[in-house]
């Protein structure tokens, strides 16, 4: 019986000939403990977004949603077309934090040990060696996800949720920070492509779309080239430290219950089906946590709840049959001009 250290750094039983530690997919420092403010948080998102916005062109209010969502822990689903700058955003924000990156490329035939890894069987030492897929990284491009099969997709849905992977039985703690950035072509259409089940859009915090830059950013564009050089502003640690101080900002019952009358509303509405679920009302707590910190407040307004709505709460509206193709986007718009904050 040989032994592997868990997330705590435990040491924890390994059945013989089964499994080997999996690899970091960076080195946090050992021991390393930032205790960082909302004024650190501010700085740190300002580097990110100057990082960010000088290699991708994006609307300044989508920026600010990604940068939310990566400091709210969460995962970011980027629904657009080809060539808009979705792959580069991923790039970009892994070399910014330093962290590795990974991609995935979607298609009908991958498999969910694609994703996560594998045990394969070693016979010069006659024991199993997990292999760790692609998940095992800071940031993880899942490119045009809805190519893959429900099967697949559900395989993420783990490491989404609870940053671990099972294999044959065995648990596997993905390192933290851990960000996945998904994408889908809208114009793909249903030829080919298996539509997200509504389980695996709730575990995404946002949806954003990049759109087409501005004519004065397609002339930068042209002018730095197609990848412009990014340095590192942070590293895995310093981004760690930078969600924890998130996690701490404060923020009222007043506000609690704020969040609580905007998920009811959702409910009620007539052109929902299915409306927000309490965990849309953890998620988008964590971001308009992120947004306050990021304007160096410890302590969120209805405002930075309002800024976060949309794209955390639309895509988990399920539409009644009334509604047309705008109906998820109308009942957040709704809930948002009904609901009043006290």
């Amino acid at each position: 019986m040989s032994a592997i250290a868990d997330r705590n750094g435990r040491a924890r039983s390994v059945p013989p000939g089964r499994l080997t530690t999996a690899s970091r997919p960076h080195p946090v420092p050992p021991g390393a403990e930032l205790a960082l403010t909302v004024t650190d948080v501010a700085e740190l998102g300002d580097r990110l977004r100057g990082n960010i916005a000088g290699a991708v062109r994006m609307p300044a209010e989508v920026l600010d949603v990604v940068l939310a969502t990566v400091l709210a822990g969460g995962h970011l689903l980027v629904e657009d077309h080809p060539g808009v700058g979705k792959t580069q955003l991923a790039r970009t924000l892994a070399r910014s934090l330093d962290g590795r990156f990974a991609r995935v490329q979607a298609t009908v035939d991958l498999l969910p040990a694609d994703i996560i890894g594998a045990n394969v069987w070693q016979a010069d030492s006659a024991t199993f060696e997990f292999r760790p897929g692609p998940v095992f990284a800071n940031v993880v491009l899942v490119d045009e996800i809805n190519r893959a099969t429900p099967k697949t997709q559900s395989g993420l849905l783990e490491a989404m949720e609870e940053r671990q992977v099972t294999v044959d039985g065995e648990s596997r703690p993905i390192p933290p920070p851990f960000i996945v950035i998904a994408t889908q072509n809208p114009t793909a259409g249903y030829d080919g492509t298996y539509p997200l089940p509504p389980a695996q859009l709730d575990r995404f915090l946002a949806v954003v779309s990049l759109g087409y830059p501005t004519p004065e950013q397609e002339m930068s564009l042209l002018r730095a080239g197609p990848e412009p050089a990014v340095s590192a502003v942070a590293d895995p640690a310093l981004l760690l430290a930078a969600q924890q101080a998130v996690a701490a900002v404060h923020a009222s019952d007043e506000l609690l219950r704020y969040v609580v009358d905007l998920l009811a509303a959702t409910r009620v509405h007539p052109l929902a089906a299915v409306g927000a679920s309490p965990r849309s009302g953890l998620l988008l707590l964590a971001a308009a946590r992120a947004v306050a910190a990021l304007n160096g407040r410890e302590f969120v307004l209805p405002d930075d709840v309002q800024a976060v709505a949309r794209p955390v709460l639309t895509h988990r509206i399920q539409p009644s049959g009334v509604g047309g193709a705008g109906a998820q986007a109308e009942v957040v718009e709704d809930v948002l001009a009904r609901v009043r904050a006290r």
